[in-house]
């Protein structure tokens, strides 16, 4: 028997429900070792309900999950609590049969046990454990933790950080079939790469929930996509799976009319940049991301989600220049003699680590950082519509969309607003509801829709699809193609990056500058990197600034205490919220759980910009 053919897990006639209402009814798979399948679905199908029952933490309404005995099954856990170890012990304990075999040999030479010693330095030699810390600190390196992070202890890490690490931990242990929900949810574009190429060499079976459409086209072999009426597996990608899904959609009559209308749009855009395109590498690139986009406009007209940009007001040019420009946090410089200009048209994506200086770079160019030093000259009245990491925290948990809205633009109709809420699949009473309850998505949607809302001339994005489904990140490429202003984007989805940026700027050593090359050539450049085995950066190969070191230790140092201090006070306001009395029918109750919340959001908003800060200190710290 070949691998391919050992049936790990098989599902059968199952039926999964939330309250009275089915997430899916009847599904039926199999996967086998050397699968790797990407779960696909609208948000709120139930994918991550379907790994909650396999796991056998969530009862099954009807059907049967079969695990074939002896298959060990691995999932990333979703919390991590704030232990004084390091971050790089804490991922090792991921590799359970390591840490019970270093149990064993603890407890063999306090017996003088010879013959037990020897079994366990067999058992050690057989899972190459003796190498176990090195490939440990090599994955954490890929995932984003420098050197000096990684022995920090995990309690002066924030969330997202935290479960970098629990990613980390799933990674090291030796598992048949790996869950894995949303994986890229808290990495950049390097550490998404590095975990592709990991993911798409495991050989074991795979089962991947993700929206990042190039992470699920380079890592699966098959496609599960789950619908309220159950599910199918199709062969290959997420690509493969639209063009065979496209073409079924095509024989229905009832679509077609709207077939033909979203493809004749995409055809607009297409012939559009085909005849802006020259012959760089990155606009070939986006061709073929364009006619891609082509082929399934049969999937995408089923989409719930149809918007454009609002035309700004004023469309300068240029937009904004910076001449000499620094950037960075205090005395810490993390780029310097910045030269950028912005006109209306430009899509620029900047590529570089986590740490290198690209959010606080945006910051900058929003408004919300100061500029260290440089010429910046911004066109009178410019409109920037600024959409932060973190910028669903700063929604109102108590107000609904419609009130959301109706504080952006008092002066605006209500059927205009509710109007403008629908072409982000906000319908009904659900534009009247306090959002506290809504979904990831919805609150990342909801966000989206308020900053285009403000008709923006420049447009600055940082990592903007993270809780968003696939057809709502199809429906922001396409709307960013008739955008009239400038896009600035840092996004680890490479199909966002290569459908809508013409550009590619790299942001390393003290400096962002142009990158010669596509996206392809700059993971090729990364793996080369990680192998050792150099290669070259494209154009932006400066040698690393010379900085203060001892201003960036204090300044890290300084970083450190804030961080330890608002963790504190997140701990204080969590314990809080976790308080039953807190939520006792009555409005005064009410009113004070949801200032709670809207405090925590802050906090977390705060945590989040000071961690940011410490990891660019941090990494200018190690260049220096």
């Amino acid at each position: 028997m070949t691998a391919v053919e050992w049936d790990m897990l098989t599902v059968s006639d199952l039926t999964l429900r939330r309250g009275p209402r089915a997430l899916f009814t009847e599904l039926s798979f199999s996967v086998f070792a050397g699968q790797r399948v990407g779960v696909i679905g609208a948000n709120g199908v139930g994918k991550s309900s379907l790994f909650a029952a396999i796991q056998g933490e969530l009862g099954v309404d009807a059907g049967d999950i079969a695990v074939q005995r002896g298959v060990t099954v691995t999932a990333v856990a979703q919390d991590v609590p704030p232990l004084p170890e390091t971050a790089l012990q804490s991922a090792l304990d991921g590799d359970v049969e390591l840490r019970a075999t270093e149990r064993a040999l603890a407890r063999a030479e306090a017996a003088n046990d010879a013959a037990g010693i020897a079994r366990c330095h067999d058992t050690l030699a057989a899972i190459d454990g003796y190498a176990a810390e090195a490939r440990c600190a090599q994955m954490l390196r890929g995932l984003g933790f420098t050197p000096e992070m990684q022995v920090r202890p995990v309690s002066s890490f924030s969330g997202g950080w935290r479960m970098r690490l629990n990613l980390a931990r799933a990674l090291m242990r030796r598992a048949d079939l790996l869950l894995l929900d949303e994986p890229t949810n808290h990495l950049d574009l390097d550490a998404s790469l590095w975990l592709q190429d990991l993911l798409a060499s495991f050989a074991g079976g795979l089962l991947l929930i993700s929206h990042d459409r190039a992470f699920l086209d380079a890592v699966t072999t098959h496609s599960l996509h789950l619908t309220p009426e159950g599910g199918m597996l199709y062969t290959g990608g997420v690509t493969q799976f639209e063009r065979t899904r496209s073409e079924r959609l095509a024989q229905q009559a009832a679509t077609h009319a709207n077939q033909q209308a979203r493809a004749a749009e995409l055809q607009r855009f297409v012939d559009r940049f085909r005849a802006q395109a020259t012959k760089a590498r990155q606009a070939q690139s986006r061709l073929k991301a364009l006619a891609r986009m082509e082929m399934i406009a049969p999937v995408l007209a089923e989409s719930p989600f149809s918007f454009r940009f609002r035309a700004p007001e004023k469309l300068p040019h240029p937009l904004l220049s910076v001449m000499r420009g620094q950037v960075g946090y205090g005395d810490t410089v993390l780029l310097r003699q910045l030269k950028l200009v912005l006109n209306p048209g430009d899509r620029i994506a900047l590529l570089g680590a986590n740490g290198a200086g690209k959010s606080t770079l945006i910051k900058s160019l929003a408004g919300t950082q100061p500029w260290l030093e440089g010429q910046v000259t911004r066109a009178p009245d410019l409109a920037v519509g600024y959409y932060a990491q973190h910028q669903m925290e700063q929604l109102d948990p108590a107000a609904s969309p419609l009130l959301h809205l109706q504080r952006l633009d008092p002066s605006a109709t209500e059927q205009a607003l509710r109007d403008y809420l629908g072409q982000f699949a906000f319908h009904g009473d659900r534009q009247l509801e306090a959002i506290a309850p809504f979904s990831g998505g919805e609150k990342a949607r909801l966000a989206l829709a308020q900053v285009i809302y403000q008709r923006p001339a420049l447009l600055l994005l940082d990592e903007p699809t993270n809780h968003l489904d696939l057809q709502m990140r199809e429906a922001l490429a396409m709307a960013l193609q008739d955008f009239p202003g400038a896009v600035v984007l840092i996004s680890h989805d490479r199909h966002l990056v290569e459908s809508t940026c013409d550009a590619l700027w790299r942001v390393a050593d003290g400096r962002c500058e142009p990158y010669d090359g596509d996206l392809d050539d700059y993971a090729r450049w990364l793996r080369a990197q990680r192998d050792g085995s150099g290669g070259g950066g494209g154009k932006a190969t400066a040698g690393r600034t010379q900085v203060d070191t001892r201003a960036l230790r204090d300044q890290v140092k300084k970083l450190d205490r804030q961080m330890a201090r608002l963790s504190a006070e997140l701990a204080v306001l969590d314990d809080r919220l976790a308080d039953p009395a807190l939520y006792a029918a009555s409005r005064r109750a009410e009113a004070e759980a949801e200032k709670l919340q809207h405090e925590q959001g802050q906090l977390k908003a705060r945590l989040a910009d000071v961690e940011a800060a410490w990891l660019d200190a941090s990494e200018a710290l190690e260049a220096s």
